[in-house]
């Protein structure tokens, strides 16, 4: 059941999605060396909490976290903890946040001090295929569209596209349908419509596709521990131009510092 938003209710996704956006930057300004992913984490929850909202991972299926966070050869799903990050770490950091009976969910990928320059690349590619899917998230289009525009701008470059993971619709409920590969064919899969709100997140290795899934149950890595990128908005489908709901500016202004 694919479930399309009233302007009431998009309004209401794009709430929460400013709440989302500033928790996002207050994580990015704290992504440095020696910080652990449990303390970024505990950044993300209080925040989210004291602006009347909750964080949509915790609780999910079991998750005890606000922050998806997922350095270097992780590429979504990963758990806080004590890791400590360090310079020339890459690091995926998902987050979602509940509110007024609506999710939004978004991610980012950081380079932690100085990265290797092809690390650089891939993270600035997978961002850029990022917004090159969300061009074709338009009513009369089809969900082939979208991953035809990732995979190939993507896979033109060296890189490779996860196939296990992708994106969603997003509502009421965290992962509604339909699902949004970052692969496809163009005209194929489910045709999109106005209102549709729809989470795009390109998840882009700079080695093989193939990834496994650790021990925790949660965390999924690449097969070859190459680096990956993970970049993410929520969208909404109108006619001729998609619009994002959720923000990076907030993350920007903090790396423009």
């Amino acid at each position: 059941m694919i479930w399309l938003k009233s302007e009431e209710e998009i309004a209401l996704i794009k709430e929460g999605a400013e709440i989302l956006g500033q928790a996002h930057g207050l994580v990015a300004a704290h992504v440095k060396p020696g910080v652990t992913t449990e303390a970024l984490d505990k950044l993300a929850t209080t925040f989210i909490q004291d602006h009347g909202a909750s964080p949509s991972f915790k609780g999910y299926n079991g998750f005890k976290h606000a922050l998806c966070i997922s350095p270097n050869e992780q590429v979504v799903h990963g758990i806080p903890g004590k890791y400590e990050l360090k310079e020339g770490d890459v690091v995926s950091i998902d987050c979602g946040v509940y509110y007024k009976g609506f999710h939004s969910d978004s991610a980012y990928t950081y380079g932690v001090g100085t990265i290797e320059t092809k690390v650089a690349e891939l993270l600035k590619d997978t961002l850029a295929s990022l917004y090159l899917g969300i061009e074709q998230a338009v009513a009369g289009k089809r969900t082939g569209d979208i991953g035809f525009a990732i995979q190939s701008f993507v896979e033109a470059k060296g890189y490779s596209v996860v196939r296990e993971l992708v994106g969603h619709g997003v509502g009421k409920h965290l992962h509604e349908e339909p699902e949004v590969p970052n692969y496809g064919k163009r005209g194929k899969g489910q045709l999109l419509k106005k209102g549709m709100v729809l989470a795009i997140e390109p998840m882009i290795n700079l080695g093989k596709r193939n990834v496994v899934q650790e021990s925790d149950g949660w965390t999924i890595r690449t097969a070859d521990r190459m680096p990956s990128a993970h970049f993410e908005h929520t969208v909404v489908v109108l006619e001729g131009k998609a619009e994002i709901l959720t923000t990076h500016k907030y993350i920007e202004e903090v790396l423009a510092k």
